[in-house]
């Protein structure tokens, strides 16, 4: 199994984004299962099409707000064949969480995508028991 987390930050680099992927990718790893991270901002070119489930790891535009990076959708619209694809969203804080959510899922829907579940998460030590926790399933 290949899982690719997708850092979503409100700029083109977070600090905390990248240890919560980190750690979720530590929490994968302890199951068996080989990740990699991609920052949806920089990493534009990159085909999502070879991995067996996305973990999207996102962060609110601004503190009130609901949106989240513009950049997700456009890297979706260029990462290949992602219809199908089972998926699980992980927002990093906002105090608008639910709406926010919302939106991440939207997006990531609106291509094709199977969400299976969702968490708001503070800490990578949280990312990593979540992921541990996952039930990956191969898209056939």
């Amino acid at each position: 199994m290949k899982v690719c987390l997708l850092v979503c930050p409100k700029g083109n680099d977070s600090e905390n984004l990248k240890k919560i992927a980190a750690s979720c990718a530590q929490g994968l790893e302890q199951n068996g299962t080989q990740s990699d991270i991609l920052n949806v901002s920089v990493d534009t070119d990159k085909r999502l099409t070879l991995y067996d489930y996305l973990i999207f790891i996102a962060e609110p535009l601004s503190s009130f707000g609901k949106n989240v990076t513009p950049s997700l959708k456009k890297f979706l619209e260029n990462a290949g064949a992602v219809s199908g694809k089972r998926a699980a969203t992980i927002l990093v804080g906002g105090i608008r969480k639910t709406a926010t959510m919302a939106t991440l899922m939207r997006v990531v829907e609106s291509e094709g995508i199977i969400l299976k579940t969702s968490e708001f998460i503070k800490k990578p030590g949280e990312a990593k028991v979540f992921a541990s926790r996952l039930k990956i399933e191969r898209n056939y």
